[in-house]
């Protein structure tokens, strides 16, 4: 594959695990309680806390976290599907 389409990819799935986490929530608040309601809104944060550097001059502060919902796996798994549809 080209750099080209690995970027395209690594975007499309970003975008896609935004897009489905921004529509689960969406889904789960208008829905009445329930099952399906507790699917939706649950979540996973998987991450690493912050870390802060603390210099005279200068404060760096790192940190990563990723909050997958059941939509925002389930658009990733369609776009897995959809680039491996299309480019092979």
């Amino acid at each position: 594959m080209k750099k080209r389409e690995v970027t395209f990819i690594l975007v499309a799935l970003i975008l896609g695990a935004t897009i489905g986490g921004l529509i689960g929530d969406v889904i789960a608040t208008f829905m009445p309680s329930g099952a399906a309601k507790i699917v939706l809104s649950k979540s996973i944060e998987i991450g690493l806390d912050t870390i802060k550097v603390d210099f005279y001059a200068i404060s760096l502060t790192f940190g990563l976290s990723l909050r997958m919902n059941f939509m925002s796996v389930l658009v990733v798994l369609l776009v897995i599907v959809y680039f491996r549809w299309w480019y092979l």
